[in-house]
């Protein structure tokens, strides 16, 4: 008997991969990318051109969509909260389908960072009254952000319900599954963390309690999607939009623990950043993380081919998102095997604006 021939195979981004219950042609996930170039918050044409460039990608997860109009926190981002959202998101799952790509759509509320600019005049919510440092991003410019209004106990409900909601017009729109978006400091992470959550009902104090509403949006969403077809984001480490937490090993080892139980499609978590080390993060090693998660683990954050291959070697995660080099290299996975040169991202053109900086990165075969 050959005794190799039991042995698997070291994976790569290169390999396949089952994830829900989808089988991905390789590990490179398109990380969620927010873009800000849909006006009046609907899918263009544009944008269809723009994913369906980068079908060849395992598994694309969409730009963060608001769940409501409560959810809005940026401008020209499109949402999944009406009819004609639905109807233009479809003509992109289409086209990445027809590609044989496979798409989630990342759910987004997001909370305190935003601005009544886009509320009529009503402030954000948020888990607590606490304002973020920095400045919200609106129609008319750059203005400091407000002190949010904190949730009352009984309206948590009513955003479940807004998830629920997203959720349904997600799948009528033909996306393969969601991800929801508990990151980066918006509302889901905010209620996690207690440098943002000084609630004292049932949603604040213990990290039980912190982590409910996640767990509650969770099973609302696997009633909807199945397990199998719902993701999760976490920042355990993150700093961005002004997150903090006093002992952030405690809040996700005990999350990912009780995640274990639901046998979700996977768990994709941000790596600390050099921003975030720069800001005080408390680091989560992600040895630590994936010890305390043993499904299917996301990781992103600055990766490269070599970085990425290493890590899931290793074990750390079974596949890798990338974001900057997926924005300028809508073949990645192509040049990823050929070993090609990368397209540089142009920063400048991140964020708003035309086809320039979005839809015109050459491939290898243009």
């Amino acid at each position: 008997m050959n005794l190799d021939s039991k042995i698997p195979s070291t994976p790569t981004l290169l390999s396949p991969i089952n994830i829900g219950p989808y089988h991905l042609s390789n590990r490179l996930v398109m990380a969620p990318l927010t873009r800000m170039r849909a006006p009046d918050s609907c899918p263009t044409d544009l944008m269809t051109t723009y994913y369906a460039q980068r079908a060849s990608a395992g598994l694309i997860i969409s730009e963060a969509t608001p769940i409501s109009t409560q959810g809005v926190g940026y401008p020209a981002t499109p949402g999944i909260y009406n009819e004609s959202q639905v109807k233009s998101w479809k003509k992109i799952t289409e086209a990445v389908h027809a590609k044989k790509g496979h798409i989630f759509m990342q759910l987004w509320h997001v909370g305190r960072i935003s601005h009544p600019d886009f509320h009529g005049g009503q402030l954000p919510v948020a888990p607590s009254a606490i304002a973020p440092k920095g400045n919200a991003i609106t129609p008319s410019g750059m203005q400091a952000f407000v002190t949010p209004r904190a949730l009352e106990t009984n309206e948590i409900s009513g955003i479940i319900d807004d998830y629920k909601r997203a959720a349904q017009n997600a799948l009528d729109a033909g996306f393969d599954g969601i991800e929801i978006h508990s990151a980066n400091g918006y509302l889901l992470d905010e209620f996690l963390r207690d440098g943002t959550n000084k609630r004292t009902d049932i949603y604040g104090g213990s990290v039980a309690n912190r982590a409910r509403f996640l767990l509650e949006v969770t099973d609302a969403l696997m009633g909807v999607c199945g397990a199998d077809r719902v993701g999760i984001r976490l920042s355990p480490s993150g700093t961005f939009n002004d997150m903090s937490d006093s002992n952030p090993e405690s809040i996700f080892v005990y999350l990912l623990k009780q995640l274990n139980l639901l046998e979700l499609a996977y768990v994709h978590v941000v790596d600390a950043l050099e921003g975030d080390i720069r800001h005080g993060a408390n680091v989560i090693k992600l040895e630590t993380l994936r010890a305390a998660y043993n499904g299917t683990l996301i990781v992103c954050g600055g990766y490269d081919q070599t970085r990425a291959d290493e890590t899931l070697a290793k074990g750390l995660a079974d596949a890798v998102a990338f974001g900057q080099l997926y924005i300028a290299n809508p073949d990645l996975a192509e040049r990823f095997k050929l070993k090609a040169p990368l397209n540089i991202p142009d920063a400048s053109s991140f964020y708003g604006g035309t086809e320039k900086g979005y839809t015109d990165y050459p491939s290898l075969t243009e």
